[in-house]
């Protein structure tokens, strides 16, 4: 299975339109009307309900000049187990000149014994602005099941023109229990979270995003760094759908302050 999406934007009349769509089974691309004071929205679904081994999706959003988008998915992705090939994920994010892009898909299950590898890389224009994220879930607590064991890359670029301004991966396998209940490891959490905002006012937000944030709890761990050009939040916590409500609340009120936004999440993350 190999699926693709293709999407880009542009701005006439002070207006962001879809400009480009390509888009290969088992992707799918939707367009909700978006709220008032929104950008325009993309919705992606996986019509095959999931990845198994060997199979690959490719993603590709582009904002052109001062164009402004936003996209998410339909629902959770689910990663089932595999004794064979991993599932291979790419997004490729690129922001022009003077535009805002969103992308912020909904979490992916890691089943037990799953197998992913999953590249996700940011190119920036001149004063271009990107905000960017996902969520991991260790296994279908609902059912009982914990990810035992399996094999997971996950890697993140974001580069603004020819600079690398920050990369980082992570990598599970063998025994990923041992790791995910580490007290100096994931210390018993059973979802992780990154939300990314590139652009060169980053640090104008930071006391901002740290606010929301929060990380009182004592079954959640969060915090936010500061990097020239990058403001980057993680989360890693005990209770999956706490770390989503987390996660949205940062994301939404980010958006509202960076960019004027309404510090609403789309309608999919609300069903």
């Amino acid at each position: 299975m190999h699926g693709v999406a293709r999407i880009g934007f542009v701005a006439r009349d002070k207006h962001s339109r879809l400009a480009t769509l390509y888009q290969q089974a088992p992707l799918r691309v939707l367009f909700p009307r978006a709220p008032a004071g929104d950008p325009p929205h993309a919705v992606l679904v996986t019509t095959s309900g999931g990845l198994v081994a060997g199979d690959r999706l490719e993603v590709e959003i582009e904002t052109g000049r001062d164009a402004r988008a936003l996209v998410t998915t339909q629902a959770a992705e689910k990663v089932y187990r595999s004794t064979g090939a991993a599932a291979q994920v790419t997004v490729a994010l690129r922001a022009g000149s003077g535009s805002w892009l969103e992308w912020c898909p909904q979490e992916t299950i890691l089943f037990d014994r799953a197998r992913l590898r999953r590249h996700t890389a940011l190119q920036l224009g001149p004063g271009a602005r990107l905000l960017a994220g996902d969520i991991l879930v260790f296994g279908r607590r609902a059912h009982g099941e914990r990810l035992r064991t399996g094999s997971l890359r996950d890697a993140w670029q974001v580069r603004s023109g020819d600079r690398l301004v920050w990369a980082d991966a992570l990598r599970l396998e063998g025994d990923i229990e041992g790791r995910l209940t580490a007290p100096f490891g994931f210390a018993g959490a059973t979802a992780y979270a990154s939300l990314v905002y590139a652009g060169a006012d980053a640090a104008a937000w930071r006391d901002t995003l740290r606010e929301l944030v929060g990380g009182g709890d004592t079954d959640q761990r969060a915090g936010v760094t500061c990097l020239p050009g990058l403001l980057l939040a993680r989360w890693l916590d005990k209770d999956a759908a706490r770390l989503r409500a987390c996660f949205s609340r940062a994301w939404t009120g980010l958006r509202h302050a960076a960019a004027g936004l309404p510090a609403t999440a789309p309608a999919t993350w609300n069903c």
